[in-house]
């Protein structure tokens, strides 16, 4: 039947589709359609030719009604959003993590008492006068406390973020230089 018959249903799927590979599939549901109702195809002509056009045309409308099923569907779906990249966010992250990180090193290596007027002052934002009060000093000795631990604070996050740094950027250069080339594929020199 299928060697009979398969020009024809393909050509009427070609017709209505115009779609080369649509038309195949037509044809396969098709033949599979006729295969699970066989037991329905009765003997009433000379070919069966009308049965298989029969079943040809539910298919396509099955597969039409399909088609326009997934793009009301597709309609209805929210529109599709560029996701952003991260890639630049997660360096600035881990650069972050890193300077943090650097800055809490450094502030464990400052003077107990610059520490506290920094943490006071900076962390805390007490204002000059009721950090002087917390911890029974001058103001004027909390102002040049605060301010040579900022400058010294800066000086050893610098440094810390630097011997941080300095074994993946050694890392790095060592990836990037390129491996000796052997002896033996060298060109001689002349």
């Amino acid at each position: 039947m299928y060697q009979d018959h398969h020009r024809v249903v393909y050509a009427h799927a070609y017709r209505v589709t115009g779609d080369w590979a649509a038309s195949e599939d037509v044809v396969s549901l098709t033949f599979l359609e006729a295969w699970r109702l066989r037991e329905r195809l009765r003997d009433e002509g000379e070919t069966p030719r009308p049965w298989l056009m029969g079943i040809a045309i539910n298919v396509l409308r099955n597969r039409n009604r399909a088609a326009r099923r997934h793009r009301h569907a597709m309609a209805r779906s929210p529109a599709h959003t560029v996701v952003p990249d991260i890639a630049d966010a997660v360096v600035t992250r881990i650069d972050d993590g890193e300077r943090l990180a650097a800055a809490r090193a450094a502030l464990g290596r400052l003077r107990r008492t610059d520490r506290e007027v920094f943490l006071l002052c900076v962390c805390s934002e007490l204002t000059y006068a009721e950090a002087a009060h917390a911890l029974g000093l001058p103001v004027g000795t909390v102002r040049s406390r605060l301010s040579r631990a900022r400058v010294r604070l800066r000086a050893l996050a610098d440094e810390e973020l630097r011997s941080v740094r300095a074994p993946f950027l050694s890392r790095v250069a060592t990836a990037a230089r390129p491996a000796p080339v052997p002896t033996i594929l060298r060109e001689p020199t002349r």
